[in-house]
Order: structure tokens, then C-alpha cells, then sequence
């Protein structure tokens, strides 16, 4: 008997969506017996997108995130079918307090607070972060009534509404700086914290709905599942793409492939148009690439579409690393890191203390250290050249920290145009370029641009694309 040919899919870009995506399209298709041929391409020289690991004298650098959120399930369901569950290491418990440098000096979070929401009350009546009518305004949250209309909001407006100016200021707005390198006045609540939402209109009160959500983070840590906010791997989140890598046997993977175009195939299909002149015929691709770089590969094939891509801003920002001899940094790192605050007038938007926050990320008498800078009101300060760039960050990490001497080593990370920025209306826009996309049979977007920039939304997209393409490479 002769086998049947299998049909073609195509995957562009590797960075953790269309790595995901493969991984999925590879076992689904072997479970439903439907034999598909997949090819992966992405235009650097290695797999992983923003997901970069190195090690530099004995310490374990993340260029890109070194953590996803351990609520979400599908980043640790992932590991566990890679068979590296027991790789996953939760944030030290020295290292769960995080400081806020307001005034020129940093303050713990008070204990209890989850992003600006407080859980205790006591904690926060006894903060040197906010003054006491900051203290009442946030305690007075529980009386406030909720907003009646389901119109869109900005996440500033609803953490001022809620919780007050200096909740917003000292703790929303440096947060979300780390966390989306946004402007809260301009980001959508519904897109990027629809569960603030949610306890707004089921308990009446972010604090009592934070309460209800923390007794079931205890039921979690009874169950033995790990119960902290976040998890990393052992070496680093670079294992993630080089299990994923692994598991990919017999998937045609090419690196340093450029796609200039997507185009209906004459035969049905697609046709990807690669730089040099080369084509590639496939019946189902998945653009696992950010959002205006799904819309240059369509541009000609559905303007339309292209235009609505568009439409999602992205921003640019970078990391500084640097270590240091740990009797060279006078402040003790009996933490995570810090946020800045609004007005201080810092270069850098957060750092973090990598040596604190995991174990294992450098030898004993070193201090790693994480700096950021960039986002959506400094990005100008990601684009400045490595000297000048350096310059400024250590500026604001040896007055804060207290370092003396020269770092042992520093390495720079430039993410241009890397983090999309969920605006007003951000899932209305997504709503009609997924319905502009469903004209498209065997077309799939999937990625940090739509419905979740972190790690675990990245690959239950890609999961998601996989489906969409074997639905379509399956059908007749």
C-alpha cells in the first residue's frame, strides 16, 4: 500500500508562540493520525524570540523575561509534557518582597499586596510607602460603589476610582511600567486585567475579592501544587525552548529564513515568498510574528487585514545585566528588586536582583543584578548607544544600591518594537482581525500581540493555531 502524502503546514516565527505551535501541531496530528508536514521559520539565528539564557562566569543571565505567572496553567502544563516538571523552581522566600523607590528610597510593598491591592490591613497602616490619607483612600476602597456601565476604562482610571491617587502612582503605575512597559492612562483594563473587573462586579470591592482569590491560593499550597505568584526553571527559561527544540524531531526547521510574503496559493493553500526568490507551498500557516510583522507578510494578499494589524502600537525597550562581587553592593538584596515610582526622575523603570530572586542564577559572593529602561514613556532611552545607555543605568543602580568598584561584567539586551501595548479598545481591535482572519481558510495569528503577552498566554495561542491549522490541513 502506498502512504499518503502528508499535507504541509507552516509555522513563521520561533520565538515561544510558534515553538508552541509546532510542538502542538506534531502531537496533535500524531494522536488524530492525520500525518502533517511542518516547517518552521524564523528570520534570526536562533529559536526563542525574546526567551534568551546565557551563562557568563558561572551566572545565569534571562536577557528576556525569567519567570511567567504559575496561575495561568498552560506554560507549567507544557513543562510537565516535556518531562521537566521537576526543573521548576519558585521565587526564593527571601526573595518575595518587593520595594518601591518612592522619595528617593525604597519602601517594602507592604506585605499582602497583591499588584495595588491590599490583603491585609494592618501591613499597610504601618507602610512608610503612603501617607495616611493615601492609607484611608485605600482602605475606604471596600465603600466604593461600582461603575454600573461596561464601557472600557483605562487601567489608571479604575486603580484611582477604586483605590486612589496614591495607589495608582506609588504601586499601579510602576507595576504596569514593569509588567506591560506601558502608560496606564492609555492601556485598557479589560485587556490587561480583566480579573479587577470581574471582582469589581462580583464581590463589590478589589480587597474583598483579593481576599477570596488568597484563600484560594492557600487551598492550592494544601493541595501541594506550586502555590507561588511566579515559576522558573533551574537554568534558566532558556530549558523551556530547548526541551521544545528537542521535541521537535522531524519538524523542518530553518533559521536565518526570511518570509517577504504571504499569498493565496493558485492550488490552494499558501504560498510563502522567501528573501532570494525561494517559495514555499503549504496548505495551512500559522504567523506566530508580531502584529505589523503579520501585516507586512499580508499586505498584498488582504490590505484589509494588514491595515487592522497595524492598528496594535508596540513599543521598544532594553535590559542591562551587570554582577558584582556581593561585598562591592552596600545595600542588602533582601528582596525580588524594586519599581520606581512616578516623578523620580530615574532612567530605569525596575530592576531586579537575580541572584536573590532564584536560587542558582550566580555563586554565592556574586550579586546579579537586572535593570530596565525603556517603554512606553522613556523608549527613546532604549535606543541609546551601549555607552551612553550604561552610563545612565548604573547611574541609578550605584545610588540606590550602594555599589562600589566596576561590575564584573555587563551585557545589554535591546527589544525593539517587542511589547505591545493593549490600549483603549484593544480587544475590540482583536475581535475584527480575528473576524477579518476567519475569512482566510488555514490562516491562524497567534502571539503576545492579541489575547496575552505572557509566556503561558504565547503558548495557548500557539496551541490554539495548531488546532486551527490541522483543522484545516485535515480538511478535504
Amino acid at each position: 500500500m502506498t502512504p499518503v502524502d502528508p499535507r504541509r503546514a507552516a509555522v513563521v516565527g520561533g520565538g515561544i508562540t510558534g515553538l508552541a505551535c509546532a510542538y502542538a501541531l506534531k502531537r496533535l496530528s500524531g494522536e488524530a493520525g492525520q500525518p502533517v508536514a511542518i516547517t518552521l521559520l524564523e528570520g534570526d539565528e536562533r529559536l526563542g524570540g525574546c526567551i534568551l539564557t546565557e551563562r557568563v562566569e558561572d551566572c545565569i543571565i534571562d536577557g528576556g523575561p525569567d519567570s511567567f505567572l504559575a496561575e495561568k496553567p498552560w506554560a507549567r502544563e507544557l513543562c510537565v509534557e516535556l518531562g521537566i516538571e521537576g526543573r521548576l523552581i519558585e521565587v526564593e522566600p527571601a526573595g518575595r518582597r518587593i520595594y518601591v523607590l518612592s522619595g528617593g528610597r525604597l519602601h517594602p510593598l507592604p506585605e499582602g499586596f497583591v499588584l495595588a491591592v491590599p490583603t491585609a490591613i494592618g501591613p499597610l497602616l504601618t507602610s512608610s510607602l503612603f501617607s495616611w490619607p493615601g492609607k484611608l483612600r485605600i482602605v475606604m476602597e471596600r465603600f466604593v460603589r461600582a461603575r454600573p456601565d461596561a464601557d472600557d476604562e483605562s487601567l489608571a482610571s479604575f486603580i484611582r476610582r477604586r483605590l486612589g491617587r496614591e495607589a495608582l502612582e506609588k504601586v499601579g503605575e510602576p507595576l504596569v511600567a514593569g509588567i506591560h512597559a506601558g502608560d496606564a492612562e492609555t492601556l485598557s483594563l479589560r485587556a490587561t486585567f480583566p480579573r479587577f473587573l470581574d471582582m469589581e462586579r462580583r464581590y463589590g470591592s478589589l480587597i474583598r475579592g483579593m481576599r477570596a482569590r488568597m484563600r484560594e491560593v492557600q487551598t492550592l499550597e494544601t493541595s501541594g501544587r506550586p502555590a507561588g505568584p511566579f515559576l522558573s526553571l533551574a537554568g534558566g527559561l532558556g530549558e523551556l525552548v530547548d526541551h521544545l527544540v528537542a521535541a521537535l524531531d522531524g519538524v523542518d526547521v530553518r533559521l536565518a529564513t526570511h518570509v517577504e510574503a504571504v499569498d493565496p496559493s493558485p492550488s490552494g493553500g499558501w504560498r510563502l515568498q522567501l528573501a532570494g526568490g525561494e517559495s514555499l507551498e503549504a496548505e495551512a500557516v500559522a504567523l506566530a510574528v508580531p502584529s505589523w510583522q503579520a501585516a507586512r507578510l499580508l499586505a498584498r494578499s488582504d490590505p484589509h487585514l494588514a491595515d487592522l494589524l497595524e492598528t496594535i502600537p508596540w513599543v521598544s525597550s532594553a535590559t542591562v545585566v551587570a554582577a558584582w562581587r556581593r561585598e562591592d553592593v552596600g545595600r542588602p538584596l533582601d528582596g525580588s528588586g524594586f519599581v520606581a515610582g512616578r516623578g523620580e526622575g530615574r532612567s530605569i523603570t525596575a530592576c531586579t536582583w537575580s541572584s536573590a530572586k532564584f536560587s542558582g542564577r550566580a555563586p554565592p559572593d556574586r550579586v546579579l543584578v537586572r535593570a530596565f529602561v525603556g517603554g512606553a514613556k522613556q523608549e527613546h532611552l532604549a535606543e541609546l548607544d551601549d555607552e551612553a545607555l550604561v552610563a545612565r543605568v548604573w547611574a541609578d543602580v550605584d545610588d540606590i544600591l550602594a555599589v562600589r568598584g566596576e561590575p564584573l561584567f555587563v551585557r545589554i539586551f535591546r527589544w525593539p518594537r517587542a511589547m505591545p501595548q493593549y490600549t483603549m479598545g484593544h480587544l475590540e481591535r482583536v475581535a475584527a482581525i480575528e473576524a477579518a482572519c476567519e475569512r482566510h481558510l488555514g490562516l491562524a495569528l497567534a502571539g503576545a500581540s492579541y489575547r496575552g503577552l505572557g509566556i503561558p498566554d504565547c503558548i495557548h495561542q500557539g496551541r490554539q493555531a495548531a488546532e486551527r491549522l490541522l483543522q484545516a490541513v485535515a480538511s478535504p
